[in-house]
């Protein structure tokens, strides 16, 4: 069998200290934030892409090692392995060539072969097989078929059909024809799409595929599940189709090796593709064109997701949430700097002058009172009149809090949530939505997490993809984003907690209960205490448990307790009190190397050295927020060549979604994002990112509205190079519909 940790050394550039490092850390039950963090010396300091990236092959190896026993057994069992055989299948390093070479000795149900076999035809079968050969004279085959006429064999047809299934049988599990078709049909092959007669033009989401043709191997992962899900929803039929003279050409040349019974052979290939071969390549190229799809589609919502998670917070400060309504009114929620809700209000400012009156009073009250800072305005149905409305609120007050309008996408899946419903067992459904968008914006990761990353808004084709899949990358780079930033141990929900590494639902149940019943935790010793946290769960978890204001100051850093002896150590030996990290974090600097030790290196004194400079900061990025063009409410107020600003919803690959403020989002195509060639806009935007866009292109009756960021925008981008010059001329890209957009993300394409 191969030898996996050298492989992956290989396949990944790794040193194979650490993959074998990584391997035994994984073994041992730790998690990926862990190791990232906290064993970079024994790792050669990989980061969290690279770890998983070798668990994932790691894992898939480790199946296809153990796949490879159960098909070794089983042909033995047969008295068929062979030596030569057997090197083949041990030598395989993907699942679909085992497979090919599994194929002839598979347990099969009766086939065409099989029965003519029965029909004692194998020898007739031989004896044609024996003709195949350079120097074979020409034989009548029809006078040898007459030999094996019986009760079950009628006539010389029914016998030299039954020998070419047999034959057929035979050419059709040969892995090495199906790996050079598989690859043929990949790389020359082409999808086809046509929309079924019974929905005529302009009556459906697919438009764009009604008479569409592209490469196999080009396909845009996009395109390919759109082509999925109409096929799926019964609109449109895709197929992929090829050269099939070529594929003829290529069996013959490979398996005909004489003229004696050439004609007989021809026949018998073109059975053995059409009948036994093109049905299951075709399958399994469709099928790793779709596992591909399902990769970057995957990794398009873990872009935006991570974008999302990592949204600046604008700090736990008393903040006034509205979920906006017209003739419901507006669900008012008060929460103070913790995030606690305290207080509810419903207010009607758009149902007629005297309510919005008692609207305006009831709103400056609760402003006053509860010494209000931020004011969340959900981005949803009556979000630019209720913003207007406050900002005329606001014109009175001598101390104006901060007002923001917040994507509510997912709170209402959250308020009818188990989670929500234990949060605030006696609040009404529309108050727990109210909630939830203020504490987005105090703190989007802590509220977010609790909400089904689907239901975010920021996925591509995500009820198409591959479900298990999709959902393990997702919880990765949750779990990602909450130890990135790390955790408050005295504030944390459960659901915030679980998310922490090494901690399970069930400890993080019993966090928060040993915090309820004995208070805030005072040192990240205490964690001991709680029910079920043991030794390991502790190493795992407690560098990203953060005590705010505690004993130790070391434990409001990611500084983890397995290093607070050395680092005490250190302190005195630099005459400096561990309460003065920012002096302690300067003299190391300059002494770095003096306190490298075997018990902790040189990455870990760093890591060290920048959490004592700056103790307790958010690794997030500054708050901004975007403020939408007064007077511009629907997508009836927009013109052409306006300039506005607003917030990145979503990124696809073919260019992002913005919100500007008009119940609509707008579109920014790739082509338009720049003045050079963009080749992924998450090179240019990332979602939350405030930008400013111009209007190119108004559609009120399909709801499309095209932006642009080139020329003359003030637009935030990352570094890049200047761009050649062959590269400064945007090349043409392919317009999407609307009803493509709509396809993939939903009504508000």
């Amino acid at each position: 069998m191969i030898n996996i940790p050298q492989l992956l050394a290989e396949e990944l550039s790794l040193r194979s200290f650490q993959v074998t490092n990584a391997l035994e850390l994984f073994a041992e039950g730790a998690t990926v934030p862990f190791i990232a963090r906290y064993r970079k010396e024994r790792t050669g300091e990989m980061d969290e892409v690279q770890l998983r990236d070798l668990f994932d092959r790691y894992t898939y190896l480790t199946e296809l090692e153990e796949r490879k026993k159960s098909v070794l057994e089983s042909i033995e069992s047969q008295g068929k392995l062979t030596e030569e055989l057997k090197k083949k299948i041990e030598a395989c390093l993907q699942k679909n060539e085992l497979e090919d070479l599994y194929l002839p000795y598979r347990p099969k149900r009766r086939t065409r072969a099989t029965i003519a076999k029965e029909k004692g035809l194998a020898g007739l079968a031989e004896f044609i097989a024996n003709l195949n050969q350079p120097k074979a004279q020409p034989t009548s085959i029809e006078e040898e078929a007459k030999k094996y006429l019986s009760e079950q064999v009628k006539t010389v047809e029914e016998a030299l059909q039954g020998a070419s299934d047999i034959l057929a049988e035979e050419v059709s599990e040969q892995a090495e024809l199906r790996s050079y078709l598989r690859e043929f049909l990949f790389n020359t092959g082409v999808f086809v799409s046509r929309i079924k007669a019974d929905h005529p033009e302009g009556t459906t989401k697919f438009e764009m595929y009604r008479s569409y043709q592209t490469k196999v191997k080009t396909i845009a992962p996009h395109n390919l599940l759109a082509l999925y899900r109409g096929e799926a929803e019964g609109i449109l039929s895709f197929e992929l189709t090829f050269d099939e003279d070529a594929v003829q050409q290529y069996l013959e040349g490979q398996i005909i090796r004489g003229k004696a019974v050439r004609e007989f052979y021809r026949s018998m290939l073109k059975d053995a593709f059409n009948r036994l071969m093109k049905t299951s390549i075709i399958s399994e190229v469709r099928s790793q064109k779709k596992q591909e799809a399902d990769t970057e589609s995957i990794k398009t919502f873990e872009t935006n997701l991570r974008e999302l998670l990592l949204s600046a917070p604008a700090g736990m400060k008393p903040t006034l949430a509205i979920d906006p309504g017209f003739r419901t009114g507006c669900k008012v929620s008060v929460l103070d700097q913790t995030g606690k809700f305290l207080k509810y209000e419903a207010i009607f400012p758009h149902t007629g002058a005297e309510k919005r009156k008692q609207a305006a009073v009831s709103l400056k009250q609760l402003i006053e009172k509860y010494k209000i800072e931020l004011i969340a305005i959900g981005n949803g149905t009556a979000s630019r009149e209720t913003d207007e409305f406050v900002a005329e609120v606001l014109t009175d007050l001598e101390r104006k809090p901060i007002k923001v309008i917040v994507n509510e996408s997912g709170a209402s899946i959250y308020s009818a949530s188990p989670v929500a419903i234990a949060e605030f067992p006696d609040l009404d459904i529309t108050v727990r939505g109210a909630i939830s968008i203020g504490r987005r914006l105090q703190d989007p990761l802590a509220e977010l997490v609790k909400i089904d990353p689907k239901s975010i808004g920021v996925g591509q084709y995500q009820h198409d993809v591959d479900q298990k899949l999709l959902k393990k990358k997702l919880d990765e780079t949750v779990e990602s984003c909450v130890n990135y930033v790390g955790v408050d141990l005295n504030t944390a929900s459960k659901e915030l907690l679980m998310f922490v590494s090494g901690v399970s639902a069930t400890v993080a149940n019993n966090i928060v209960a040993y915090r309820n019943e004995n208070g805030a935790f005072i040192d990240r010793k205490a964690l001991r205490k709680v029910p079920k946290l043991g030794a390991k769960t502790f190493e795992q978890a407690a560098g990203f448990l953060r005590i705010r204001g505690g004993k130790n100051p070391l434990d409001n850093t990611a500084v983890h307790p397995e290093s607070y002896a050395v680092l005490e150590a250190i302190a005195k030996d630099l005459k400096v009190p561990l309460s003065e990290t920012a002096q302690i974090a300067s003299q190391l600097r300059s002494n770095l190397k003096k306190y490298v030790t075997d018990a902790i290196g040189e990455p870990t004194l760093r890591d060290i050295i920048s959490e004592l400079e700056k103790p307790g900061r958010d690794p997030r990025a500054e708050f901004k927020y975007a403020t939408f063009r007064e007077g511009i409410k629907e997508i009836s107020d927009l013109k052409v060549g306006m300039e506005l600003e607003g917030i990145v919803t979503n990124v696809a690959n073919f260019g992002a979604f913005i919100d500007i403020g008009v119940h609509q989002d707008g579109l920014i195509h790739v082509s338009q994002m720049s003045d050079r060639f963009v080749s992924d806009p998450n090179q240019i935007v990332k979602v939350g990112q405030v930008v400013k866009v111009r209007v190119l292109e108004v559609n009120e009756a399909l709801k499309r509205i095209s932006l642009s960021m080139k020329s003359g925008n003030s637009v935030p981008t990352k570094n890049q190079p200047t761009p050649k010059k062959s590269e400064q001329k945007q090349t043409p890209q392919k317009q999407i519909s609307l009803d493509d957009l709509k396809s993939k993300f939903g009504k508000k394409a």
